[in-house]
C-alpha cells in the first residue's frame, strides 16, 4: 500500500470514528446533557431569585435611610465624665503611636482616662519605639505579652486585666479619633443601663488613594451609611465594628470577655450581648478617621477574614439566637441584615458557577448574541441593588466624583474579592481554621519616617 493510500485510509477511518462517536453522543450523551442543562438552568434561576431579593433589600434600606435622613441633635452633659480606659491593640505597627498621640489630645479630664497600648509585636524595634513613647507620657502604659495568643481578642482580654475604667474605648492602630470623641461616645450610657456598647461611624483617610482603596472604603461606607443607620432607625440597635467603640466593662466581664481567637470579635460579642438582652447603640454623627487596604492582596485577605469571622460567629450562636424567645423577630432579622452581604456573595458565586455549567451543557447552536447581551444586561440590572447602595453611600460620604471608578473597581477587583469572601465563608462553614492577616498601613510609613 502506497503512502497516499495509507493516509487516505487513515482519514476515512478517522471520519468514520468521529461520526460514530458523535452518533453515540447524540443517542446517549446528549439526552443526559439535556437533563443536566435543565437542572443547571433551574439552579441558576434559583440563585438569581435569591440575588434579586437581597438586591431589593439593599434598595429598600437605601430608600428608607434617604427618606429618614436627618442630623441627630446630640446632647452633651459636660459634667458626665466617667472613668475610661482607652485600649489600642497592636502587632508590629508603629501607626499605633499616631493613634495614641490623638488620644492624648482628647478634651476630656486627664485624671479620668488612661491609655493602654497592647503591644503584641515580635519586632524588637517596633516595641522599643512604643516603649519610648510611653515613657514620655504619664497617661500611656504598654501592656506587653510574650506571644500573640488569641489574636486581637486575646490581646484585648489581656489588657482587660489591667483596665480600671468603667468604660473601655477601643481603637485599632490606624484610627485617628477627634478630640471630642470620649465625651461624645459615653453619652448614651447615661440613659440606659442595658446599653452594653456604643459604636461610632468610620471615615477613611486614604479612600481615594487608588481603585483598591475606593472599593475597600465603599464596602465599609455601605455598612456605615446604609446598613447601620437602617438598623438604628428600624430597631434602635447596632452592631460593633471592632474599633472606634466604647464598651461597658462590667457587661463585658459578665459575658466572659472577648471570644479568644475569634477573627471578628466585634460581631461575636454583638450577637452574644443580644442573646443576653443587652443593647448596642450607633452614633452616626460621631466620626473617626481610619485607613482601608490599598493593595489587592490586602483587600482580599481582609474581606476573607471578615467573612470567615462573621459566619463563624453566626454559626456559633445561631441555635441560641434562633430559639431565644426573648429576642424579637425584628432583632433576629437585623442579624440577618448584617450578614446579608455574605449571602449575596454566595448567590453571586452560584450564578457564576451554574451559569457556566448551563452554558457548557447547552445543545450546540450558533450564539444568539442579542439574547446573550440582553439577558446579561437584564440580570446585572435586576441584581444591582448593592451597586446602587454603594453609589448612594459615596454621595453621602462626599465622594460622588469617584462613583465611576468605584463601578470599574467593583467589576474588576470586586469580582476577585467575591471569590475570597466565598472562600472565607466555606472555610467557616466547614470548620477549617484561619489565621489573622496583618495589612499594610500607610500610617506605619509616615510614623517611621
Amino acid at each position: 500500500m502506497s503512502l497516499i493510500e495509507t493516509v487516505t485510509a487513515l482519514a476515512n477511518w478517522w471520519g468514520i470514528t468521529v461520526e460514530r462517536v458523535f452518533s453515540a453522543y447524540q443517542a446517549l450523551g446528549r439526552p443526559i446533557l439535556d437533563v443536566l442543562n435543565i437542572i443547571f438552568d433551574k439552579v441558576f434561576d434559583g440563585f438569581l431569585v435569591i440575588t434579586v431579593i437581597i438586591s431589593a433589600l439593599f434598595l429598600l434600606m437605601t430608600f428608607f435611610v434617604l427618606i429618614n435622613r436627618k442630623r441627630e441633635q446630640e446632647t452633651i452633659l459636660e459634667e458626665y465624665t466617667p472613668k475610661i480606659t482607652v485600649q489600642i491593640p497592636t502587632y508590629n505597627e508603629l501607626v499605633a503611636l499616631r493613634c495614641a498621640q490623638a488620644c492624648l489630645e482628647f478634651d476630656y479630664p486627664k485624671e479620668k482616662y488612661n491609655i493602654l497600648i497592647g503591644d503584641d509585636s515580635n519586632d524588637v524595634l517596633v516595641s522599643k519605639k512604643i516603649a519610648e513613647f510611653a515613657k514620655k507620657h504619664d497617661l500611656v502604659k504598654v501592656i506587653k505579652r510574650e506571644k500573640n495568643l488569641g489574636f486581637k481578642p486575646g490581646n484585648l482580654n489581656n489588657m482587660l486585666k489591667h483596665t480600671n475604667g468603667e468604660f473601655i474605648v477601643i481603637f485599632d492602630s490606624d484610627f485617628v479619633p477627634p478630640s471630642d470623641f470620649l465625651k461624645r461616645i459615653v453619652q448614651p450610657f447615661i440613659h440606659d443601663k442595658k446599653i452594653a456598647a456604643v459604636q461610632a461611624k468610620w471615615t477613611f483617610i486614604n479612600q481615594n488613594q487608588n481603585l483598591v482603596s475606593i472599593l475597600a472604603s465603599t464596602i465599609l461606607n455601605v455598612y456605615h451609611y446604609i446598613t447601620l443607620p437602617f438598623i438604628k432607625n428600624f430597631r434602635q440597635r447596632s452592631f460593633l465594628c471592632g474599633s472606634a467603640e466604647a464598651v461597658r466593662k462590667s457587661t463585658l466581664e459578665e459575658l466572659g470577655g472577648w471570644d479568644d481567637g475569634n477573627l471578628t470579635e466585634d460581631i461575636e460579642y454583638s450577637i452574644r450581648s443580644l442573646n443576653k438582652g443587652h443593647k448596642i447603640i450607633y452614633l452616626p454623627e460621631l466620626k473617626c478617621d481610619s485607613e482601608v487596604p490599598y493593595t489587592p492582596k490586602d483587600l482580599y485577605k481582609q474581606q476573607m477574614r471578615w467573612a470567615y469571622g462573621v459566619i463563624f460567629s453566626l454559626k456559633k450562636h445561631f441555635k441560641e439566637l434562633f430559639f431565644n424567645k426573648e429576642i424579637t423577630r425584628a432583632d433576629k432579622a437585623c442579624v440577618g441584615i448584617v450578614v446579608g452581604g455574605y449571602f449575596l456573595a454566595l448567590s453571586l458565586a452560584g450564578l457564576f458557577v451554574f451559569g457556566f455549567l448551563s452554558l457548557v451543557t447547552h445543545p450546540p447552536a450558533p450564539i444568539d448574541w442579542y439574547k446573550l447581551f440582553y439577558e446579561l444586561g437584564r440580570n446585572i440590572l435586576i441584581t444591582s441593588g448593592l451597586l446602587i447602595s454603594s453609589a448612594v453611600s459615596m454621595v453621602q460620604s462626599n465622594n460622588a466624583k469617584k462613583i465611576v471608578p468605584m463601578v470599574a473597581s467593583s467589576f474588576t477587583f470586586g469580582i476577585v474579592t467575591t471569590y475570597y469572601v466565598n472562600k472565607g465563608i466555606l472555610k467557616a462553614i466547614l470548620g477549617r481554621p484561619m489565621h489573622w492577616f496583618m495589612l499594610n498601613k500607610k500610617g506605619n510609613e509616615l510614623v517611621d519616617s
